[in-house]
């Protein structure tokens, strides 16, 4: 396989000017990153600052109408919210080993962007976040957050106004800085060596995971579950189970936005409903006309709007090792409102894609069984358009 490659996604489809700062990265990679002091570094930090190890919950009143044990990997308590602590603080930890002194990074629901600040001031960098502005607006708690954390929030009103808008200054920004600064990317996207670099950062979620499920029921789930924007939470839990093979394979779910779910109308979908092509540097399924031109995407969960995916989870999607689905912004809502009602817990709207998959398909799943679910961030940041989608939520019983 050539270096950089899932099977055909990947590679490094960048100008000239960013080859430099890449060649840097994977070098520091190759060295920085395996040696002995950085993990032990790294494993201190999210342990003492971050909250690792995150627990299993038990979702025991789901799981009696369901027939089978449903089971959330809590990356919501995390600190900031979501998964992307993970990887922000390893890529920040990394950046001060290349001897740079800032962060530039891009976010779409605020909580890459929020993981960044907090780990850049952790560890005294600099930081400038560039924002979708449409983002900026459904997103505005965390625009606050990342201001406190001491980051510059530059809002982007190019283009469609969203992640992938976001990402291209982010980009812009680095070719003019990348003396001092390092490109703190979000997702398991963009050219070699991010997509390999983030799942690496994110497997902590996996590795965790097939720990605490053979000391809580003796075995490896029957599925697990994860919602796939750019991708990093779902290949971060995928990955290790992918070793698994034989009797012990684990059956892999990607769930993506399908949008309103109306015929013509945006999805962000790009594995079921796209096709090839190069994005952000790399390779992957993206959802574009038979021009080759990025159409828009949508999903009421902005983490979710994105028209590519990571290029590793376009090669399992082609392989068939993991599958992939779609839910429509509706059946995530009411995901959402299932778990607040009845296990006491605010999923992020991204996470509400991945139940919401289980409580539509479990028919499909084995009775008996034990299914689980990466919750990969609360749903804090979401109050203000569930408010909007669902207003009788917040109406007394």
């Amino acid at each position: 396989m050539k270096k950089g490659y899932f099977d055909e996604f990947g590679g490094q489809f960048v100008p000239e000017l960013l080859i430099p700062p890449l060649s840097e990265l994977e070098e520091a990679c190759g060295s920085i990153l395996p040696s002995e002091s950085f993990q032990e570094e790294l494993s201190h930090l999210l342990c003492s600052f971050a909250g690792r190890e995150t627990p299993l919950t038990r979702c025991e009143r789901l799981s009696g109408r369901l027939g089978f044990t449903l089971w959330l990997k809590r990356e919501d308590l995390l600190h900031t919210g979501a998964h992307k602590m993970n990887n922000t603080l390893g890529q920040a930890l990394l950046a001060k080993g290349m001897g740079k002194t800032a962060l530039v990074a891009e976010t779409g629901a605020g909580q890459h962007g929020v993981a960044t600040a907090a780990a850049a001031a952790r560890l005294g960098l600099a930081c400038t976040i560039f924002m979708g502005a449409e983002d900026v607006e459904r997103q505005a708690p965390n625009v606050m957050r990342m201001r406190l954390l001491g980051a510059r929030v530059v809002p982007v009103e190019s283009g469609t106004r969203t992640l992938k808008d976001a990402i291209n200054a982010a980009l812009r920004h680095w070719i003019a800085e990348q003396r001092t600064t390092h490109y703190s990317f979000g997702t398991a996207a963009g050219p070699h060596p991010f997509p390999t670099l983030v799942r690496d950062l994110q497997s902590v979620i996996g590795n965790e995971s097939i720990r605490q499920c053979r000391e809580s029921f003796g075995r490896l789930p029957d599925a697990v579950v994860a919602c796939v924007g750019g991708g990093s939470n779902a290949i971060g839990m995928f990955y290790p189970f992918i070793r698994e093979t034989g009797a012990d394979a684990v059956r892999l779910i990607g769930v993506e936005a399908a949008g309103t779910g109306e015929p013509g109308c945006w999805n962000s979908a790009p594995l079921n409903l796209g096709s090839p092509g190069v994005l952000h540097g790399n390779h992957t399924m993206l959802l574009q006309d038979k021009d080759g031109q990025i159409q828009p995407s949508h999903s009421v969960s902005a983490g979710l709007d994105y028209p590519g995916v990571g290029p590793e989870h376009a090669a399992l999607h082609k392989t068939g090792r993991a599958e992939y689905s779609m839910i429509r912004d509706e059946r995530a809502l009411r995901a959402f409102a299932a778990l607040c009602r009845e296990e006491g817990i605010l999923p992020a709207l991204e996470s509400s894609h991945a139940l919401a998959w289980v409580l539509d398909n479990a028919g499909d799943l084995p009775q008996g069984g034990h299914v689980l679910v990466n919750l990969s961030g609360r749903g804090d940041k979401d109050m203000d358009i569930i408010q909007r989608h669902m207003p009788a939520l917040y109406e007394e019983r």
